[in-house]
């Protein structure tokens, strides 16, 4: 039986269905001659994976004969099939692995004024997706195994290693490149990236991304062009919408421009919630300096609206929570 093109797995299990179906009707062959299913079995397997041991019982027959050189023709090609196909499938993807990287490497090599985008999350993905729609060449830099399975499949370039060694940015190309971004959600590991990138490079183009306000500044002086803080312009997103008439459903509707919102929200990896702060409230009372150190970092206060009908967009730190006020929190999501 030839071995098809389709995917090793599925050869490996038309060869495994072939020997069983074989094993099976020739099994049965032998217990209509009169054997014991136990002597039909063990001849079929001796047979089959060409032992060389005796003949169970004495072959006479004619036409057993004829029925034990079938089973010794179907049984082999069987066994040949499967041993075919497992190495198959074992090999092919290494192969396929090692051509594939090389293949990578030399298409690396001639980028020129690409872009490297440092982290393959929810942001990458935006970035890559806008980048091949804009038509500018990039290679994604990521150390987990997944996600580099990932691109390849989507067809784009990438490299497995940690974008904080500079050999991995050095086969990115990085001396060639246009523009770096580096989004991981570790701002130390953006922070060295950044500055390992401006040292090989001073003249490429760096966007950073930045967790906290106060990574800002580390970023900037360790050379970023630009650095992108995702909790607030989600922030500066939802107030420029409480401003509207229709901040309740913003917040609370189910909305088109609701729904595009919360989406856009998601990719950023952040999440909008309205809090009612009524007389059971942990925060009851609380600054929003307070509210903020009890969540480690975890959301960020957006706007308090008031019981009273007003709103406070952008609270300072000493706004107070009082009875029947509602705060909007930007949270950050679980992500990759």
């Amino acid at each position: 039986m030839p071995i098809s093109k389709s995917r090793p797995q599925t050869n490996v299990l038309y060869a495994f269905a072939f020997v069983g179906v074989v094993m099976v009707v020739f099994t049965v062959g032998y217990r209509l001659a009169g054997w014991s299913w136990s002597d039909a079995f063990y001849m079929v397997v001796i047979t089959a994976f060409s032992v060389g041991f005796g003949e169970v019982v004495p072959v006479t027959d004619p036409w057993l004969r004829a029925w034990t050189m079938a089973l010794i023709l179907f049984g082999c090609t069987g066994i040949i099939f499967v041993t075919g196909t497992l190495v198959q499938w074992l090999t092919e993807a290494q192969i396929q692995r090692a051509l594939g990287g090389k293949r990578m490497e030399h298409e690396i090599e001639r980028l020129k004024n690409h872009a490297i985008i440092c982290g393959f999350g929810r942001i990458g993905r935006m970035i890559a997706s806008q980048l091949q729609a804009g038509g500018i060449p990039f290679v994604i830099v990521d150390q987990a195994p997944d996600r580099v399975a990932e691109v390849r499949d989507a067809g784009w370039l990438t490299l497995q290693g940690e974008a904080t060694d500079e050999s991995v940015l050095k086969a990115a190309g990085i001396s060639r490149a246009r523009v770096l971004a580096t989004v991981l959600p570790n701002d130390a590991a953006n922070v060295f990236i950044t500055l390992s990138a401006r040292n090989m490079n001073p003249e490429i183009q760096i966007i950073a991304r930045g967790e906290v306000p106060s990574t800002e500044r580390k970023l900037l002086q360790a050379g970023a062009n630009r650095v992108v803080l995702p909790a607030h312009i989600g922030a500066d997103r939802i107030a420029h919408l409480i401003l509207h008439p229709n901040a309740r459903d913003i917040l609370g509707g189910k909305t088109k421009s609701s729904v595009d919102f919360e989406h856009h929200l998601t990719e950023l990896g952040l999440d909008m919630e309205e809090i009612e702060i009524g007389p059971d409230s942990p925060w009851l009372h609380k600054r929003i300096s307070e509210v903020e150190a009890d969540a480690a970092g975890r959301l960020m206060a957006v706007a308090i609206m008031r019981k009273e009908g007003g709103t406070d967009l952008n609270p300072g730190p000493t706004a107070m929570l009082m009875p029947g006020d509602a705060l909007v929190v930007m949270r950050r999501v679980q992500r990759r």
